[in-house]
């Protein structure tokens, strides 16, 4: 099954702040925003997507993009991003939404490098203002994290849920599945019979497909062969006509394209990407019985993307 992290009670969020102390403490002033919020609905068809956060076990650790031989990305074009903040300032921006998403999904990349336990006290510190607003958050499995020690911190998941970390979060109008490419990129035959299965057991409504990986070579601005298998999963989605949409992260970018009925999403890192001026933000995804509608939302709101929307028709 899916990494599921349920709501907590803001007793629960409160204590367990008050207990980090020191500069691990979350800002008053998103304290505040949690505790003393008037009470907001939350809504089953309303859900919040990021990837890539990149979380530090330093909260005041920066980072200034990736560097890489040949990048086009020039020298003077690279800034620093603060990874909690910019998690922080997401994290403010969806618990204010009215109503509030239900449910929001991290697509891959917890962390920063190589999955630390320190980096996921850190990451699990930043998304509780999240869970005590309500809302329910899953998460998949990228290249950067590890999941044996994201599973030592969760005390409340069971020895059977641990594994290929996939699933189905079933919606009023659409199903979101949510699928395992953290070893390096693959995802198996075993995974993709699952899926099939799942998919074809649930043809009676749309369905949007999640991983981490790009499912073919990046066509943005840094090289990437994405996921090994990615000609298998796009060859399964094709013949089914309704697997809608299929969300990936692991390139840094925001990008749009259709393939018959597939919709492609490539979502932005929420915390850092490659060079100045690349959106860097989360999605909010609004289903309805016909559509699934998004809309950017760029940590920097001068952004010329942000407020860019983009509609998938669920049905034909």
């Amino acid at each position: 099954m899916p990494l599921i992290l349920p709501p907590i009670t803001r007793r629960q969020f409160i204590k367990g702040s008050l207990a980090l102390g020191g500069t691990a403490m979350l800002s008053s002033r998103t304290l505040a925003a949690v505790a003393d919020s008037e009470p907001v609905g939350l809504d089953p068809n309303r859900v919040a997507l990021l990837a890539d956060t990149h979380i530090s076990a330093d909260p005041d650790r920066a980072y200034p993009g990736t560097k890489w031989p040949g990048s086009p990305v020039k020298e003077s074009q690279h800034e620093w991003v603060n990874m909690a903040d910019c998690l922080t300032q997401t994290a403010q921006k969806v618990i204010a939404l009215n109503p509030r998403p239900a449910h929001l999904v991290v697509n891959g990349d917890c962390a920063l490098s190589n999955g630390k336990e320190a980096e996921y006290k850190e990451f699990l510190r930043l998304v509780e203002p999240i869970r005590a607003a309500g809302i329910t958050v899953h998460v998949t499995i990228g290249n950067h994290d590890n999941r044996e020690n994201l599973w030592k911190l969760l005390p409340f998941l069971k020895q059977e849920q641990m594994g290929i970390q996939a699933g189905v979060i079933e919606l009023p109008h659409a199903n979101l599945i949510v699928l395992d490419s953290g070893r390096k990129g693959i995802l198996g035959e075993q995974q993709l019979d699952w899926l099939a299965k799942q998919l074809d057991e649930r043809a009676e409504k749309p369905a949007l497909i999640f991983g981490h990986y790009n499912p073919y070579p990046n066509r943005g601005v840094r090289p990437n062969r994405g996921m090994r298998d990615g000609s298998s999963l796009l060859g399964l989605l094709a013949e089914r006509k309704h697997a809608r949409a299929y969300f990936y992260g692991h390139t840094h970018e925001w990008q749009y394209e259709q393939q018959g009925h597939l919709h492609l999403i490539n979502q932005p890192a929420v915390s850092y990407y490659f060079g100045k001026g690349h959106a860097h933000g989360w999605v909010d995804m609004k289903l309805t019985e016909t559509s699934a509608d998004l809309e950017l939302h760029c940590i920097n709101d001068k952004h010329k993307q942000h407020g860019d929307r983009r509609q998938m028709r669920l049905n034909d």
